[in-house]
């Protein structure tokens, strides 16, 4: 029998890549949105028969109940992602990120897995010259941080989790994200040509959106060596610094102008590096490299029309 999955912000910008992959592995999607940003983005898959759409909010428990009776498996997508985004709206963020959480872990069977995608911000201001592990002590210095860890802290107590502590994700997306770093700084190359940059050696971990949605399937199709366990997800050839990753961007744009500034700073200030070891353990590992998304950046920005792609 096939399996169905419900994930919760199906519309966003990993949702809508991952149903996509899911569908064509062979799985049944329940998808639940409330289309916040729009309802364009899942549009190609509505001919798909085993895609099932549903608008509603993932803290509406009337809602959501009823379609956990015939689901094996749990994606909570929906939230508030980005610092930025939770310091504007603090009541939101702990209501999406948290709340919602405790909801579904409330009123799951004890038999459905639950794949949850937290950040591996919570590692903080860490040394960004020390690999962080699934086993570095959580230091989350943003409100996004500290609810996402408290998340996974309640989700991990509970049987039947996956935890997933993604990198910075890159990559395009039906639903685009223009703020996340890799497509900020390329985006700056092709429109403004120009970059300033604060706090340049703070270093954190990158990945591309597809090998997130591909990671989530090894989840699915590898549970039982995985479950009650947390990995990091990300490429460890891109434990890069925010200066290293505007070079590796002017390879690609070499008229991108790039300003250290001195003064000033940045209020995401995370500096780390990550091992993506254990995940690599597990039989998976990121293939998708910063030049392959700054190409396919750079194909997509062609198309970009007005900038409504922001989250904040």
């Amino acid at each position: 029998m096939k399996s169905r999955i419900l994930i919760t912000g199906a519309a966003g910008y990993l949702g809508s890549v991952l149903c996509e992959v899911l569908l064509r592995e062979g799985f049944g999607v329940v998808a639940v949105d409330n289309l916040f940003y729009g309802e364009a983005n899942l549009f190609h898959l509505c001919s798909h028969p085993d895609f099932y759409f549903v608008r509603a909010d993932a803290r509406d428990e009337k809602a959501i109940r009823p379609l956990l009776r015939d689901v094996d498996a749990i994606i909570p997508l929906a939230a508030m992602v980005g610092v930025g985004a939770c310091d504007r709206d603090p009541l939101m963020a702990r209501s999406i990120n948290l709340d919602a959480i405790t909801l579904l872990e409330r009123i799951r069977s004890k038999e459905q897995l639950m794949i949850f995608p937290t950040t591996n911000s919570g590692y903080g201001t860490q040394s960004g010259e020390m690999n962080c592990t699934e086993e570095t002590p959580l230091q989350p210095i943003s409100l996004y941080g500290e609810v996402k860890a408290a998340a996974e802290k309640l989700l991990l107590k509970a049987p039947q989790t996956i935890c997933l502590r993604l990198a910075t994700v890159f990559g395009m997306s039906p639903r685009m994200r223009l703020d996340l770093l890799v497509n900020h700084f390329v985006l700056a190359a092709v429109t403004d040509g120009t970059l300033t940059i604060f706090e340049k050696d703070f270093k954190r971990n990158y990945v591309h959106v597809r090998d997130v949605a591909d990671c989530f399937v090894h989840c699915l199709q590898q549970r039982d060596r995985m479950i009650g366990r947390t990995f990091n997800v990300g490429l460890d050839s891109a434990n890069l610094s925010k200066g290293e990753l505007a070079m590796k961007v002017k390879e690609h744009v070499p008229g991108f102008y790039v300003h250290y500034a001195e003064i000033g700073s940045d209020p995401d200030k995370r500096n780390y590096i990550v091992s993506n070891q254990r995940l690599r353990e597990a039989g998976f590992e990121a293939r998708r490299t910063l030049d392959d998304g700054i190409r396919e950046l750079l194909q997509g920005y062609r198309m970009l029309g007005r900038q409504r792609f922001k989250n904040v």
